[in-house]
C-alpha cells in the first residue's frame, strides 16, 4: 500500500507536465490578447516552454543524481507554481513571456526528477508496469489539457488557466512532500566528459532514446497534422478532433498493457519496440489513406505503437543505467524526446511544402521503420556468421 501512496504523486507530477505544456498551447491561439499579436509571436510563445526544456532537462536531471531527485521534484513544481501565479498576479503581456518560460523550466526540473524516482522506487521486474502507468497519467495530460484549458479560458480567460495550474503544481508538491520518500543520491565514481559521451553513445542508450524520439516525433505528427488532412478530405471539426482523441486514448490504454507485459516477460523490450516503431509507421502510411477511415486507422495505429514504445523504452533505458546516475540518464532521454516532438513536425511540415502532405507523413514512416529494419539486418547477418 505505501509503495503506491508513494507512486501518486509522481503520476501527478507526470499530467502536470503534459497539462502545463498542452492546457495553453492549444489555446493560446484562440485567445485575444496583446500579447498574442501575429503567428510569429505565437510561434515565439509556443516555443518558450518546449526550448526551456530542451535546454535544462539534462542539467536538471544531473543535479537530481547530485543532490537526490525528491528535492529537485519538489523544488520543480513550487517553481511551476510561482511561474504560474506570476500571470495571475501580473496580468500584463510582458508577465506572460516570464511566465511561460518559467513554466517549462520548473517542468524541466520535476519532469526528469519524477522519471528517475519512477526507477529508483520500484524495482527492476516492476519498471514495465511503473513507467506504463507514469505514461498513461501523462498521456490524460496531453489529452485532456487542450479541453480543460479551453474551458477555463471561455469562462475566465488565460489568467484562470495559469490560477489552476499554479494551484495544482502547488498541489502536487504537498503531495510528493507527504508521499514520496528520500532517496538520497548514491555514491558514484568521478564522471569526465568523455565519459559521459561514452555513456551516452552506447547503444544500450540510443537506440531507445531513438525510439522513444521517433514515437514523440509520431505522435506530434499525427496531433498537429491529422486533423489538416481531414480538412482536406472535407471532414468536419467533430471527426477531426475525434482523430486526435482516439490517437490520444490509443496510447494511454495501450501503456500500461505493455508495461504489465514486459513484466510478466512476455514481451522483450527489443522486439516490443521494434513492433510499436512499425506499428507507428503503418499508421503513418494509413494517413495517405483518404476520408474517415484513413483518419482514424492512423490515429489508432500511431497510438498504439507510441503507447508500446513509451513504457518499454524509459524501462530498457532504466535497465541499463546504473542508479547513481538515474537522473542524469532520464534528463537526456528526455531531451531526445523534444527533440522528436520538435523534429517530427518540422520534418513533415517541410517535405509537405516541397511536395504534398502525404509525401512527408510517408518519409517520416520510413524513416521511423529503418530502425527495425536496421537492426533485423544486423541480426540476420550475425546469425548468418555463426552458421
Amino acid at each position: 500500500m505505501r509503495s503506491k501512496r508513494q507512486m501518486w504523486p509522481l503520476y501527478a507530477a507526470g499530467f502536470t507536465t503534459a497539462f502545463g505544456a498542452h492546457g495553453i498551447a492549444a489555446n493560446l491561439g484562440g485567445f485575444s490578447d496583446d500579447a498574442v499579436t501575429s503567428l510569429l509571436v505565437l510561434g515565439a510563445l509556443l516555443a518558450l516552454y518546449d526550448g526551456a526544456e530542451v535546454l535544462l532537462k539534462p542539467l536538471f536531471g544531473t543535479l537530481a543524481d547530485r543532490i537526490g531527485a525528491r528535492p529537485v521534484l519538489l523544488g520543480g513544481l513550487l517553481g511551476f507554481a510561482a511561474a504560474s501565479a506570476i500571470y495571475v498576479i501580473a496580468d500584463s503581456p510582458a508577465w506572460l513571456w516570464v511566465a511561460r518560460l518559467g513554466q517549462g523550466a520548473a517542468a524541466s526540473a520535476f519532469s526528469p526528477s519524477a522519471s528517475a524516482l519512477v526507477a529508483r522506487l520500484n524495482p527492476s521486474a516492476k519498471h514495465g508496469r511503473a513507467f506504463g502507468s507514469y505514461g498513461f497519467y501523462k498521456s490524460i495530460g496531453y489529452t485532456l489539457g487542450p479541453l480543460l484549458g479551453g474551458v477555463l479560458v471561455w469562462a475566465g480567460g488565460l489568467r484562470l488557466v495559469f490560477a489552476v495550474m499554479a494551484l495544482l503544481g502547488l498541489a502536487v508538491a504537498i503531495w510528493a512532500a507527504v508521499d514520496v520518500p528520500s532517496v538520497p543520491p548514491l555514491p558514484k565514481t568521478r564522471q569526465t566528459v568523455l565519459d559521459l559521451l561514452r555513456r551516452l553513445a552506447d547503444p544500450a542508450f540510443l537506440a531507445p532514446t531513438a525510439a522513444l524520439a521517433a514515437a514523440t516525433a509520431a505522435l506530434s505528427v499525427g496531433v498537429g497534422f491529422l486533423p489538416v488532412t481531414g480538412r482536406l478530405d472535407g471532414l468536419g471539426p467533430i471527426a477531426t478532433g475525434a482523430a486526435v482523441s482516439v490517437l490520444a486514448a490509443c496510447a494511454a490504454v495501450v501503456q500500461p498493457m505493455a508495461g504489465r507485459a514486459l513484466d510478466a516477460g512476455r514481451l522483450a523490450p527489443s522486439r516490443g519496440i521494434a513492433a510499436g516503431l512499425l506499428i507507428t509507421a503503418v499508421g503513418l502510411v494509413c494517413a495517405v489513406l483518404p476520408g474517415l477511415l484513413g483518419v482514424l486507422s492512423a490515429a489508432a495505429l500511431i497510438g498504439a505503437g507510441t503507447g508500446l514504445i513509451t513504457p518499454l523504452g524509459f524501462a530498457a533505458l532504466a535497465a541499463a543505467t546504473p542508479q547513481e546516475r538515474m537522473g542524469q540518464t532520464m534528463g537526456a532521454a528526455e531531451l531526445g524526446r523534444e527533440l522528436g516532438d520538435a523534429g517530427g513536425p518540422l520534418l513533415v511540415a517541410a517535405i509537405a511544402t516541397i511536395a504534398s502532405l502525404t509525401t512527408g507523413y510517408t518519409a517520416l514512416a520510413v524513416l521511423i521503420a529503418l530502425g527495425p529494419a536496421v537492426a533485423f539486418a544486423v541480426r540476420a547477418a550475425r546469425l548468418r556468421q555463426r552458421a
